[in-house]
C-alpha cells in the first residue's frame, strides 16, 4: 500500500488534510512522532532535531557537524517508519527524505497568505505586520535550508505530484482529491518498490552509525551490497578504524557484502547529500 507525504507551510491547514485523510483511508498520520523516535533513539534533544531540519544554513554554520548527525539520524527514523506502508506523514522535509521512494505519493498544500495570516492573528494574538512578519520569515528559512542542502527550493513544483491549493477548496475536499490518487497503480507498493526502500533504510541505518566518524562519507546499497563512498584521508589511512566499521556494518542484519571507495557514490538525480540507492 502506498506512503503519503504532505508538504505544507505554516498555517496553511495541510496538518488538517493529513489528518482528514488518515480518517478516511484508515492510515497513520504521523508528524511530530518521527520526532520523538529519533530523540529517543539517538539521545538528542528533540529542538535540537528541529533546528536541523528546519533552520538555514546560515544560523546552522556554528555548530554544523550537530547539523548533518541530526538529519542523518531524523532520515533514518522517518524511513524505518514508513517502511511498514499505509502511512500519512506530514512533518519536516517529507518531500527530500522520500523524494526517490517509488510508492510514495508527494503532496504539497497551499494556502493564501491572507488566510495564513488571518489564522496566525486569530491563533495567536498578534498584529497583522507580526503575523506576516513570521510566516515570511518561516518560508524564507525553510526555502533556504533547501536550496543549501538539496539545491531544490520548497516551492519547485517539480518535487511533488499534486499541489493543491487550499482556496475554494476545502479540507475535505483535498482530501478526496488525494484519496482518489492513491489508489493509482502508479503507486501501489511493488516488489521493486519495496526493495529500494528496504535498501534506502539500511542505508539511513549504516549512515547513522558511521556519521560520527566522518561527515563526508556516502553510503550505497543494492540487495545487501553495501558500498561506503567518499571515506575521506581518515578511513583511508586507518586500517584499524576500516576494520572496525566493517565489523559494525557486517552484524547489520541484510549486510551481504561491503567495499570501500575513495570516489563519491552520489547521484545528481537523488536529492540526499548523505547517501544514494544503487
Amino acid at each position: 500500500m502506498p506512503i503519503v507525504t504532505i508538504s505544507r507551510g505554516s498555517y496553511s491547514r495541510g496538518k488538517d488534510v493529513a489528518e482528514q485523510l488518515a480518517r478516511k483511508l484508515h492510515y497513520d498520520c504521523v508528524s511530530r512522532e518521527i520526532l520523538l523516535e529519533a530523540s529517543e533513539e539517538f539521545n538528542i534533544p528533540e529542538i535540537s532535531l528541529v533546528r536541523a531540519i528546519h533552520d538555514s544554513p546560515s544560523i546552522l554554520e556554528r555548530f554544523r557537524h550537530g547539523k548533518e548527525r541530526y538529519i542523518s539520524y531524523y532520515q533514518y527514523a522517518l524511513l524505518k517508519h514508513v517502511q511498514k506502508d499505509n502511512v500519512i506523514y506530514h512533518g519536516l522535509a517529507g518531500q527530500y527524505f522520500l523524494r526517490s521512494i517509488p510508492h510514495v505519493l508527494k503532496v504539497r498544500i497551499l494556502a493564501s497568505m491572507e488566510d495564513r495570516v488571518k489564522e496566525v492573528m486569530r491563533r495567536d494574538q498578534v498584529s497583522r505586520q507580526d503575523a506576516e512578519h513570521r510566516l515570511r520569515t518561516d518560508d524564507e528559512e525553510r526555502r533556504r535550508w533547501g536550496l543549501k542542502l538539496y539545491g531544490i527550493d520548497t516551492w519547485d513544483s517539480r518535487l511533488y505530484d499534486i499541489v493543491l491549493l487550499i482556496d475554494k477548496l476545502t479540507v475535505d475536499d483535498a482530501a478526496d482529491l488525494i484519496m482518489e490518487t492513491v489508489k493509482k497503480p502508479v503507486f501501489q507498493t511493488t516488489a521493486e518498490a519495496q526493495r529500494i526502500l528496504d535498501d534506502q533504510v539500511l542505508c539511513a541505518k549504516i549512515h547513522a552509525m558511521l556519521v560520527n566518524f566522518s561527515l563526508m562519507i556516502e553510503v550505497q546499497a543494492h540487495d545487501g551490497v553495501i558500498t561506503l563512498c567518499n571515506i575521506g584521508e581518515v578511513l583511508r589511512s586507518d586500517e584499524g578504524l576500516r576494520t572496525k566499521i566493517e565489523g559494525m556494518i557486517k552484524d547489520i542484519e541484510g549486510v551481504k557484502e561491503i567495499e570501500f571507495t575513495e570516489k563519491s557514490c552520489a547521484k545528481r538525480d537523488h536529492v540526499n547529500p548523505f547517501y544514494n540507492i544503487g
